[in-house]
């Protein structure tokens, strides 16, 4: 028996039915055929379903390609198909569309000829109109390019791929290790908080100090003005570049004051004095760095250089990213040279530690805030950390972006013209060869080798020296395989290529020493003989040569090199005289000649003193917040002013004596106690240690410094001249920024109860107690 049909359904069958007696249907879709395709599928939607009137067109259309079918079949099919109304009349439409498109396309193609020809006549009349679209190129060049210079974050973590190689437990064991060893005082101490905050660039660690949003640095676009000041091409890929700088303000400026000071004075102790005054500051976390390096301590210098990163990566919060190679840093303002340094630091650290993969990652960040001059030659590391980390594939593809450029900008610095690129390049075709994945012909890799050594055969001899590869005499004996170990008798620019033929051959020997690379670099040098005697001129050597005819991009190389100094100090035969002379920081190698701001008067004018002394009134307000307490607080007051020698030795005066006391255990503030009742009657006593906290604590930061010298007496600083009032809204914007918790009552009562006794204020202990009881009641007073 059939299944019974409710109305609707027996509605639609019979629409059906009347629909394959009348084969003249067809003509109402063409009758409609320019009106289709101002419907889509989007707008159907909004029809109900329920709709009588709209349901009978849509139905009637689908039932003319199913109308073949049983009736039966199609039943339980049509509540299904009654949603996509539009599309069987689109396709009715097709064939009549694919008429009109080929109309279109006629159409189209007259109206491109009209455009080409107007065009034409423009870039006639007005010749200008051309260097628009050069720059519209160079902008589309600048966007394949970004995509090249885009960091991935996950892959700057040196001790996720520390574990890859050794395993969590072995990086594990060794950093408790390194943590007992270096920050066991810190663990004493038991009052320093925590660190929480994320980073991109470092793993913050829980002894660091804690710190702000910002730190005083602060980064912001450049203006277009800026912007056409520094880059006076427009049509110079660079000027399609977003640009930005770090500012300071004028507390931290006030820190580079003194730290400027410090380090011109050659005071490495007064390093430590402003790092405790201001635990974040760049400059000084990098020379203290470079201290600990000299002195083969590498876990310390790490530390401090991971901070620095980690300060400067605070500034960057907000629109400035790392992740879409997009963002550039000016290297011309001295405010962003130290991250540059920062990085630079990282990256050879983490090659000594073996982090290849991470070192990488950094070194393409470091790229891509100035790829243009590439101010600290970080290219010249990326030729070996990218075949040694197996981004072949990446150093392929910009040397592809940057081989086909035609134009030379002035100052701009092509990769695929550096020798070490050359020899790379190959090297990268080698393994993509063995790996079978070239879509290429075999031999390329051979081409490309044998291209780079009849371009740049300064680095043969060099390399086949490193890897212990017989070359024939007659290849030894050519001139153009003569060695140079200094730059006399050279031009600048042949001068650079020798010494990046050093540098490379040093740095990525390692990467030729198999036995399948020695065998191929061999064969392919020994065959080269004919073609070198035959070449006449070299597109890349000859760009190259014109290349480093520009100061700015040498002065990049040199600054490679003197930061590196210790690992390649047989290259500064190479580097000028009078650029080894010139006068230059650590914190600071070799600034450009370009350079818009440097450390100077000018730089510091409104900077404030970090060392001053404070108004009272400020530290009346600070005391109070720390101790609410008015009757402790002035016996806190009594007591500091009872003992000169704690304002000689904590320039903060009594309210760094109290924050002092709040990070202190019981057992250091009973030595403390017992010490400063020992000399009260002798004029009084400072803190125990000469500064440093009682029972040898070190101070915040300081226990990883040298021994300190004490700050000038307070005394003495109060005779200075007086400074000017600070205005109210000064001294309230800087209350604000302070961050200060009160300071635990208990410690200020067991500080008083152990100084001048009980006297009623609190208990120590239910044994006191007892104690008293026992001598009232024995009549002993």
């Amino acid at each position: 028996m059939p299944a019974r049909i409710n109305k609707r359904q027996q509605r639609e069958q019979e629409e059906l039915l009347a629909l394959g007696q009348q084969p003249a249907a067809a003509a109402d879709a063409d009758s409609e055929e320019e009106t289709a395709p101002l419907f889509t599928a989007e707008d159907d939607h909004d029809v109900p379903e329920s709709d009588d009137e709209a349901s009978k067109p849509t139905k009637a259309k689908k039932a003319k390609k199913k109308k073949k079918k049983p009736v039966a079949s199609d039943l339980p099919e049509i509540p299904q198909q009654a949603k996509p109304a539009e599309a069987p009349k689109l396709q009715q439409s097709s064939q009549p569309k694919s008429a009109k498109k080929g109309k279109g396309k006629d159409k189209k193609k007259d109206d491109l000829d009209d455009l080409d020809t107007a065009l034409a006549e423009l870039s006639q009349k007005y010749p200008e109109l051309q260097s628009v679209a050069a720059s519209s190129s160079s902008i589309t060049r600048n966007a394949s390019l970004a995509s090249l210079l885009s960091v991935s974050v996950s892959n700057l973590d040196a001790e996720a791929e520390m574990r890859k190689f050794f395993g969590a437990k072995a990086v594990i064991a060794a950093k408790s290790s390194e943590t007992s060893s270096s920050g066991g005082s810190k663990k004493r101490r038991g009052g320093a908080p925590t660190q929480t905050q994320r980073s991109q660039l470092t793993r913050p660690h829980p002894t660091w100090s804690t710190i702000k949003q910002r730190e005083g640095l602060s980064s912001r676009p450049l203006t277009d003005e800026e912007v056409q000041q520094k880059v006076a091409d427009r049509n110079s890929p660079a000027a399609g570049d977003k640009w930005w700088t770090v500012e300071y303000s004028k507390r931290y400026k006030g820190a580079t004051k003194t730290f400027m000071q410090a380090v011109m004075s050659g005071d490495p102790e007064a390093l430590g004095r402003v790092l405790h005054k201001l635990p974040w500051h760049g400059d000084t976390l990098l020379q203290l760095a470079e201290v600990f390096r000299h002195r083969e301590e590498y876990s310390q210098a790490v530390d401090y250089v991971e901070r620095a990163l980690f300060a400067y990566e605070r500034a960057f919060i907000g629109a400035f990213s790392f992740t879409n190679g997009l963002n550039r840093l000016d290297f011309n303002r001295v405010e962003n040279r130290p991250f540059f340094l920062a990085l630079h630091r990282q990256v050879t650290d983490l090659q000594r530690r073996g982090c290849i993969r991470t070192a990488f990652e950094f070194g393409r960040l470091l790229y891509s805030l100035e790829p243009w001059t590439d101010p600290h030659g970080v290219l010249l590391h990326l030729d070996f950390v990218s075949i040694k980390a197996g981004m072949g594939q990446w150093l392929l593809d910009v040397h592809a972006e940057f081989s086909g450029v035609k134009t030379i900008f002035e100052d701009h610095l092509n990769p695929s013209a550096l020798p070490g690129w050359a020899y790379a390049r190959a090297l990268a075709l080698f393994a993509r060869e063995k790996a079978g994945g070239a879509q290429q012909s075999v031999g390329s890799s051979t081409d490309a080798l044998k291209q780079a050594m009849l371009t740049f055969p300064e680095v043969v001899p060099l390399l086949a020296d490193k890897c212990d590869i017989s070359l024939s005499p007659e290849l030894r004996g050519h001139r153009a395989l003569r060695i140079h170990t200094d730059g006399i008798g050279l031009s600048p620019a042949q001068s650079v290529l020798h010494l990046l033929s050093h540098l490379y051959a040093q740095r990525s020997a390692p990467l030729w020493k198999s036995a399948a690379h020695m065998k191929w670099f061999e064969s392919t040098a020994n065959g080269i003989l004919p073609s070198l005697n035959a070449q006449r001129s070299n597109t890349t050597r000859e760009r190259f040569l014109q290349m480093y005819a520009s100061t700015t991009l040498r002065y990049s190389v040199y600054r490679h090199v003197l930061v590196l100094e210790q690992s390649f100090r047989n290259l500064t035969p190479f580097i000028p005289r009078s650029v080894l002379l010139a006068k230059q920081l650590a914190c600071d190698p070799l600034p450009p000649l370009t350079a818009l701001s440097e450390y100077n008067d000018a730089f510091f004018v409104g900077a404030e003193e970090i060392f001053s002394v404070r108004p009272r009134r400020r530290d009346a307000r600070v005391l109070e917040r720390l101790i609410p307490d008015a009757g402790i607080r002035a016996q806190i007051e009594a007591l500091f002013e009872a003992n000169p020698g704690l304002a000689g030795q904590l320039p903060g005066g009594v309210v760094e004596f109290v924050q002092m006391m709040a990070e202190m255990p019981d057992e250091a503030l009973d030595d403390m106690m017992l010490d400063l009742a020992m000399g009260a009657g002798e004029g009084g006593a400072g803190v125990p240690g000469g500064g440093g906290m009682p029972g040898g604590l070190p101070l915040e930061g300081e226990d990883d410094l040298p021994d300190l010298d004490p700050m000038p007496p307070r005394g003495a600083a109060e005779v200075a001249p007086a400074f000017p009032e600070e205005d109210e809204s000064e001294e309230d914007e800087d209350d604000e920024d302070e961050d200060i918790a009160p300071m635990p009552i208990r410690v200020v009562r067991n500080l008083l109860n152990r100084f001048w006794g009980g006297g009623g204020a609190t208990a120590d202990s239910d044994e006191s107690d007892s104690d008293v009881e026992d001598r009232d009641h024995d009549g002993v007073d």
